[in-house]
């Protein structure tokens, strides 16, 4: 019964931009305050199972999300091979101090991903920290069903779908059209910078500029936002067809 401390999983990329999306598990666990503790079954029908596709599957973050709103309950973390979706870069720049990570569609695609099992309280927390309940928020809650995405778990059930949080911006694409895997943060804003003057007249000249002039600046996150659609660097995930009108 490790603490998070103990097992390198303490950090909260909301209070160190450059480290998004931050330490994930090794493998499955119940999250319950400061440790992680072992499971003792892979699913949960009274929760609704949501993917981790950025800091969601941090448990420092997670924890740090939760107790926001005054919550201390366990969260099931549960390692699974997801077939059909990669990870992409948001087209916004989050108040946090980062570009985050957002889910992109690609049915040749399989990765190692947690399925949060969350109860209602705890999906209305993570609701809320993704901006899903505001009109202009950055992200969307969407089911995404089989089999135009496969969630496996370690003892081979396939669930019938997961929730993911889609961005309405779209996403950041690599040049070609299609889009860009997130590469961690400091690689990703140094190249961001280094692809534009103008963002680094806004944002400065390295990560560690662009992450303290951007973190709780609306204004100039917006901007950023912006910029991105301007200099045409967006596309779409492929997932809004999900998306709730």
């Amino acid at each position: 019964m490790a603490t998070l401390e103990e097992l390198g999983l303490a950090g909260v990329p909301r209070e160190d931009p450059l480290t998004y999306p931050g330490a994930w598990p090794a493998r499955s666990g119940l999250l319950h305050g400061d440790r992680m503790l072992p499971l003792t079954r892979l699913v949960y029908d009274d929760r609704a199972p949501v993917l981790a596709v950025g800091s969601n599957a941090c448990p420092g973050q997670l924890r740090h999300k939760m107790a926001e709103f005054g919550l201390d309950s366990p969260v099931p973390m549960v390692r699974s091979r997801v077939t059909g979706l990669d990870v992409g870069v948001s087209a916004h720049v989050s108040r946090m101090g980062y570009v985050s990570a957002s889910p992109v569609k690609s049915p040749s695609v399989t990765r190692e991903l947690f399925v949060l099992w969350l109860d209602r309280r705890q999906l209305d927390v993570i609701d809320a920290s993704e901006g899903a309940p505001l009109p202009d928020g950055n992200f969307r809650r969407a089911w995404l069903p089989a089999p135009d995405v496969q969630v496996q778990l370690a003892d081979g059930t396939v669930l019938s779908g997961a929730y993911a949080y889609v961005n309405r911006h779209g996403v950041l694409h690599d040049g070609t059209g299609a889009p860009r895997r997130h590469p961690g943060q400091r690689p990703l804003l140094a190249e961001l910078l280094a692809s534009s003057q103008r963002l680094r007249e806004l944002f400065g000249v390295t990560p560690e500029e662009f992450s303290e002039r951007a973190r709780g600046d609306v204004r100039l996150c917006a901007r950023g936002t912006r910029l991105f659609a301007e200099r045409a660097w967006v596309t779409g995930s492929g997932l809004e067809p999900y998306v709730a009108p």
